[in-house]
């Protein structure tokens, strides 16, 4: 399999403060990643750095084996990393279809693909962002990072909000998106059933560190692993220590 996104020895956070470090993360082409973790582990932060909307404190970060330069926001998205922030950012008074086009690249696929994906937006088409349910606007924000054909697609807390039935449905078409268009995925997410039912992998982070990785189906079938993790018992210490020696399946 082809690596997409891999991090070494990042560390990363707020102006002084850390809220990450030593986080070693690679993500094959086609597959994804869920991030898991209690709030406050520093998930979000990790992705804001990935992105570049934050400088790292330490490590490197490579797309397709070429390494990026922290915080620049423009050269992460050149290099194909595309964020699905928990705010959702829409441009409300725009239209579905503007806040697609604004999205798009040169030459580019064209808005009305993404129906093909997103079939439930048609109806929408010309209705501002702001007139749509909470699952229409998560499909338009997932419909709007898919246009502009990301490479490593980071996706954090998808099911804020929504329906149960809904959440479902986007997981599903996040496995189809990361599988149809070979892109890496990192998902972050506190429904951990859902995510792990979707993912191929999956990595605890707690207090800043990776504390426990591996299989996702594997770790699905042992919840008391992801109950030390998510505590920071001995357990999860053991499963740090193997993660640092590169033991562990990422």
């Amino acid at each position: 399999m082809t690596t997409r996104l891999e991090c070494t020895d990042l560390s990363g956070g707020r102006g002084s403060a850390t809220a990450f470090r030593n986080v070693d993360l690679t993500v094959e082409a086609g597959s994804v990643l869920a991030l898991l973790g209690p709030n406050g582990a520093g998930k979000t932060t990790l992705l804001l750095t990935l992105s570049g909307l934050l400088a790292p404190q330490g490590g490197t970060i490579a797309v397709d084996g070429a390494r990026l330069r922290g915080g620049r926001p423009a050269a992460a998205n050149a290099a194909g990393i595309v964020l699905v922030p928990d705010n959702r950012a829409l441009f409300t008074t725009l239209t579905v279809e503007e806040n697609i086009r604004v999205a798009s690249r040169r030459n580019g696929p064209k808005p009305k693909s993404l129906l093909e994906t997103f079939p439930a937006l048609e109806k929408r088409w010309t209705l501002p962002a702001g007139a749509l349910s909470g699952g229409e606007q998560q499909m338009l924000v997932m419909a709007r990072a898919l246009i502009q054909q990301p490479r490593v697609l980071l996706i954090d807390e998808l099911s804020m909000g929504l329906a149960p039935l809904i959440v479902e449905d986007l997981f599903n078409t996040v496995s189809a998106i990361a599988a149809d268009h070979q892109c890496a995925v990192i998902l972050v997410e506190q429904h951990v059933n859902l995510a792990l039912e979707v993912a191929d992998a999956a990595a605890v982070l707690n207090r800043g560190r990776i504390v426990l990785r591996g299989d996702a189906k594997e770790l699905a079938a042992s919840p008391e692993r992801l109950e030390s993790a998510y505590l920071g018992t001995a357990e999860a210490e053991v499963a740090a220590a193997a993660a640092t020696s590169g033991s562990a399946a990422s």
